[in-house]
């Protein structure tokens, strides 16, 4: 996929979780991703993730996170309150810009690893009782001290679509955005609600556009903080685009026009960035216009 947080996973290797004699063998020469409260990853000089080892970080911190394997080497993420002072990592880097600078392979595991630090910072009581959770499963499981309740990770779907009236791709922009960008319609799937009624709500709330059928393309994680972005390309009716609060504009664009902003040759048009699915189900469109 020509978009980020996909391409060269690692291999989670689910049943290593509970195998704490296999996790230890694997931390000394593992690779080891440290994180800061921001979720921002430690870089070298270069802006690349430094070559830290298990055995350069010491004994494994329990904050330490089994991300999972590529070629037999143990990947994990360590939160920097818990990294030794030693280590030298000299400045951090946001994933965004490391989307577009690092290895595919670093630049997946790192949105792994933000988003699991990110519930693991957010959820350290349980929303039941409120007693203190102890994790286990390598990271990924927070046990209720109390009443015994297990808590998972995160995940918050949510679809992001490309509504098209044939000749036409429907766009929109949130006043916070840089001038000129524009990007596909989105939003959150709500309790006993299929994707595709999402689909339609969420276009008709943000443009009063009505969607008369859609279908999913690809998805992508979204750890910004903890998102699966679900891609649909949808079909509707000519309608004019009124918006409410939650955009600031949203309106009609021709393949020309679309075409000229995927080249960054449109004068006023700005797309979203070429590490999002958004910007490739744009391009997915435009694709077929012929």
């Amino acid at each position: 996929m020509d978009f980020s947080f996909v391409d060269a996973p690692l291999d989670r290797a689910e049943h290593l979780r509970t195998d704490s004699d296999a996790l230890a063998r694997l931390w000394p020469e593992a690779r080891v991703l440290v994180l800061d409260a921001k979720g921002d990853a430690g870089v070298d000089t270069h802006g690349m993730p430094p070559a830290l080892d298990g055995t350069a970080v010491g004994t494994r911190p329990d904050s330490a996170v089994f991300l999972g394997l590529h070629a037999g080497q143990g990947w994990f993420a360590l939160p920097a309150a818990d990294a030794p002072a030693r280590l030298d990592i000299p400045a951090t880097l946001d994933l965004r810009t490391a989307a577009a600078q690092w290895p595919v392979r670093e630049a997946t595991a790192f949105a792994q690893a933000r988003a699991v630090l990110h519930w693991r910072s957010r959820h350290r009581f349980c929303g039941a009782c409120g007693a203190p959770l102890d994790y286990a499963r390598a990271g990924w499981l927070g046990r209720c001290t109390g009443c015994g309740i297990e808590h998972y990770p995160r995940t918050d779907p949510a679809v992001i679509v490309a509504v098209t009236d044939g000749p036409r791709l429907l766009l929109g922009r949130q006043a916070a955005w840089p001038p000129g960008r524009y990007s596909t319609l989105a939003g959150f799937v709500e309790p006993g609600e299929t994707l595709e009624q999402t689909v339609v709500r969420e276009v008709f709330e943000e443009s009063a556009v009505r969607v008369t059928g859609c279908r999913y393309l690809a998805s992508q994680p979204w750890p910004f903080p903890a998102s699966l972005m679900l891609g649909f390309i949808a079909d509707a009716g000519p309608d004019a685009p009124q918006v409410t609060d939650e955009l600031e504009d949203a309106r009609w664009f021709d393949a020309d026009t679309i075409g000229a902003a995927l080249r960054d040759a449109h004068p006023d048009l700005k797309l979203s960035p070429k590490s999002s699915i958004s910007r490739w189900l744009i391009a997915h469109w435009h694709a077929a216009q012929g």
